[in-house]
């Protein structure tokens, strides 16, 4: 029988057979052990393979020994700190298969012995297949008997008392091994968070505890980065979806043990996992540390953003400590303004700046201005921002980029003059921000301008603005213009067969410039050249603009050859 406390614990398995006065008491003492019990772990395990790191993991998700090995050899290529081993995964999963798998990891890394996590996780908390839950703790204690660095129960499952029994059993066995109670929400964030957490640590104080939930939008991903700040030791917290994505890349600089990144998207074992190469290459999480700026793209969508992929090479060129993130912000004014106090309020993250775009530039001009910031009288011509900065003491300054930047790309690509525009015939398909940024510009030179726009009332009001003439959609088949420039998202990716303008309103003495960037060659600009016509693709446009943007985050030059080699690759 198992010696000291535990050994005593077991002797505790009796209190059924006590007489019914006793019972009750009983019970109770032998919760208090338990209790005590785990204290003392605390004290002895606490102080085991203690983490002064943000591993990044690479979930191990194979059917299959081979297949897995296979999955392993790659996460080791591809610069994996930590490897988890899925085992829910596994057909027919017995605790002899994931000895040997453990036994295949460690041949496979060789001297480089990297901690390995052993997960078995239940279907109600993502797990693969429904195995039960005897099975899934035989098989954790099982891991931790061939020194697995680390397993993952979930919280709601280690509250069994057989099955903590038996996990404490043999962390207390183990040299080396530590426990991580998970607790996930595929729908949303935690009715609260800080509870959970405290219980997590008041039921096993020696447990890494994990909390993962859902970010249904940006602004829910907070509430994970205010529990990262105000607590300290291993802790594994981060946001799942699309909308959280930005939690998984700044876990280092949080200091969060671990991120997780796939191997590929068909592996990803979570929504919203990025690969280990987009984490490494893109943004740079070597690089990343509790001091790094952060700066980003708010748009939504954000996905199709280039925006990190040019910065981010900037910045690492110049060895910068600076980040740059693709910020989802969906919603109107409301969530934008929400967004951005939530930044404000949180001095500790070193935001430092933002790139703003569809659909936030004006969101963007009147926060600014509401919360008594300086914008530059370019960018309230406009009446559009495409460019916030926002100092250590939380004033903001705006910026218009765009115009420059679209205007530098027209005369360059047609030889010509600004001087050229004066009396030019213009269609601008648009009444957005990039829109009132060549409006503005256009109408100075003296372009004599007419708005195409869906909303007839947005077109109607942009050019009364401006003193230009206007038009819906519809009357686009009437078009007499010399230059037509596409101030929509119509074309952009990942939408590249709508285009704004059918190619029979396309003539061969009429040039078209497509603002958008992401193809580079638009529908629009693929049929206008197939009549002869002029082309100005948004590429120009693009980093013309993002140079600016980085001179204002920087007060550096950007490397112009860089951002247009970035651009183009990932085009």
């Amino acid at each position: 029988m198992h010696t000291g406390p535990l050994g005593t614990l077991e002797r505790f398995k009796g209190v059924g057979n006590c007489p019914a006065g006793y019972a009750a008491r009983l019970r109770e003492t032998r919760e208090l052990f338990v209790h005590l019990c785990f204290c003392l772990l605390f004290g002895v395990v606490g102080v085991k393979n203690r983490i002064t790191m943000t591993y990044l993991t690479v979930p191990i998700a194979a059917k299959d020994i081979e297949s897995a090995k296979e999955q392993i050899k790659a996460a080791q290529k591809g610069g994996a700190e930590m490897i988890e081993l899925r085992v829910d995964y596994l057909d027919q999963l017995n605790a002899s298969m994931v000895r040997e798998l453990i036994s295949e990891t460690r041949n496979i890394f060789g001297r480089k012995k990297l901690p390995i996590i052993v997960t078995c996780r239940s279907v109600r908390h993502g797990g693969e297949i429904a195995y039960p839950d005897q099975l899934r703790v035989n098989v954790l204690v099982g891991a931790l008997q061939v020194g697995a660095e680390f397993i993952d129960l979930e919280y709601e499952s280690f509250l069994s008392t057989e099955n903590k029994e038996k996990i404490i059993r043999a962390l207390s066995q183990s040299s080396k091994g530590r426990l991580i109670l998970s607790a996930h929400n595929f729908n949303g964030k935690f009715d609260d968070m800080r509870k959970l957490h405290r219980r997590i640590m008041t039921v096993y104080p020696a447990a890494i505890p994990k909390l993962v939930y859902k970010a249904n939008h940006i602004n829910d991903c907070f509430e994970a980065f205010d529990l990262l700040h105000s607590t300290s030791g291993e802790r594994i917290i981060f946001c799942m979806g699309q909308a959280g994505l930005v939690s998984r890349i700044i876990a280092k600089k949080l200091g969060a043990m671990v991120t997780f990144a796939s191997l590929d998207e068909k592996t990803a074992t979570a929504p919203g996992q990025l690969t280990i190469d987009r984490l490494k290459k893109l943004y740079r999480f070597g690089d990343i540390n509790s001091e790094t700026e952060l700066y980003g793209v708010i748009a939504f969508p954000a996905a199709h953003s280039l925006s990190p992929a040019i910065h981010n090479a900037c910045f690492g060129k110049a060895r910068l400590n600076k980040l740059y993130l693709p910020l989802l912000v969906e919603g109107g004014k409301a969530e934008f303004g929400l967004f951005m106090n939530n930044i404000l309020n949180r001095g500790w993250l070193n935001f430092r700046g933002f790139s703003v775009t569809i659909p936030h530039k004006q969101n963007a001009l009147n926060f600014v201005g509401k919360n008594q910031g300086f914008v530059e009288p370019l960018a309230k011509k406009i009446g559009a921002v495409n460019t916030i900065l926002c100092s250590r003491a939380g004033t903001l300054k705006a910026y218009n980029t765009d115009y420059a930047g679209a205007l530098d790309a027209i005369t360059s690509k047609l030889c010509i003059t600004r001087n050229d525009f004066k009396d030019m015939p213009i269609a601008v398909i648009g009444a957005g921000g990039v829109s009132r940024a060549l409006v503005a510009g256009l109408s100075d030179a003296g372009a004599d301008l007419k708005i195409y726009n869906r909303t007839v009332e947005k077109a109607r009001k942009l050019a009364s603005e401006f003193g230009c003439s206007y038009a819906p959609l519809e009357d686009l088949e009437n078009i007499e213009a010399n230059l037509v420039i596409n101030c929509t998202s119509i074309g952009m990716h990942p939408d590249i067969d709508a285009t704004p303008l059918p190619k029979e309103l396309l003539k061969k003495d009429m040039a078209v410039f497509d603002t958008v960037y992401n193809p580079s060659k638009t529908l629009l600009l693929q049929q206008a050249k197939q009549k002869r016509a002029k082309t100005v693709d948004g590429v120009s446009m693009f980093v013309n603009q993002a140079c600016e943007q980085f001179k204002l985050f920087t007060g550096t030059e950007a490397d112009v050859k860089l951002m247009s080699r970035v651009l183009k690759e990932n085009l």
